[in-house]
């Protein structure tokens, strides 16, 4: 076994001694970006090209790993957090996936609508361009993953990260995000979320064959005249998520941006109505 495929649960009851090796981000020379107008442009995090050039370089596999997310099916029961949380070890507080919600119209004609978000796995990843130790790479498929053996917890992928989609783990100090569960695709499963959606509005797989799941699914929403959207496309990091349904333009509004995570304001009561 590779030390990348090394098991998180394994992991973290050693991740203290790599985190605290914190020489790592200096190495890099990385600098906190100027501020323009309050507004840091991500791309100012970004290391020298040539140090991130190969790690951004899917492995010449022939696949293309994607997901396609069925909004309309979704009703909210986030079986795909919960399953997340038990398969990767996701301490409370934080989220490697979440689904937000959003209620619409008005009494009695109510309804919420609902949209799961993880890692988008972007072709081009700015958490990849910005990694100061060289920890973020992509794996078979075109997979965003982390190498612990790497990872100082700078924290720069979270600075630059359009979705909000990565977290510092409060012990092991490390950077988490989705790693597409590669740990099940290398047994031939689904990603934990995928196979356990009861509705099946998630949809996992490689997008050059025709007979994948995902694949099928995009097809049958194509020749229904379903409409399939991406999330902040005007960021141009080609993100490998599509969407059905009204809720994307919805809610896209709630996800967390560059420089945030996922976390439990998303459920909170007050916020329902906004």
């Amino acid at each position: 076994m590779t030390d990348e495929k090394k098991d998180r649960r394994e992991f973290l009851g050693v991740a203290g001694v790599a985190a605290a090796s914190g020489i790592l981000a200096a190495k890099s020379g990385t600098q906190e970006p100027a501020a323009a107008d309050g507004v840091v442009d991500p791309s100012s995090y970004f290391q020298p090209k040539s140090y991130w050039e190969e790690r951004i370089k899917a492995p010449d596999d022939g696949k293309k790993y994607g997901w396609f997310i069925d909004t309309r099916r979704c009703f909210g029961c986030h079986g795909c957090e919960v399953s997340c949380k038990a398969e990767n070890d996701v301490p409370l507080g934080n989220y490697i996936r979440q689904t937000f919600f959003q209620d619409v119209g008005e009494y009695p004609k109510v309804a919420r609508m609902f949209l799961p978000m993880a890692c988008q796995h972007c072709e081009d990843a700015p958490c990849i361009k910005a990694c100061p130790c060289g920890a973020l790479h992509k794996r078979e498929g075109g997979s965003v993953v982390i190498d612990y053996e790497k990872c100082c917890g700078h924290a720069t992928c979270v600075e630059v990260c359009p979705y909000g989609a990565i977290y510092i783990d409060p012990s092991a100090n490390q950077a988490v995000k989705c790693h597409n569960c590669y740990h099940r695709i290398d047994e031939e499963m689904e990603p934990a979320c995928a196979s356990t959606c009861p509705s099946d509005a998630i949809h996992f797989g490689d997008l050059n064959d025709p007979n994948s799941k995902v694949s099928l699914a995009m097809k049958a929403a194509g020749e229904n005249d379903i409409e399939l959207v991406q999330l902040r496309g005007e960021k141009e990091t080609k993100p490998r998520m599509w969407f059905a349904g009204p809720a994307p333009a919805q809610i896209e509004p709630r996800v967390p941006r560059e420089g945030e995570s996922y976390n439990n304001d998303a459920y909170n009561i007050y916020n329902w109505k906004e």
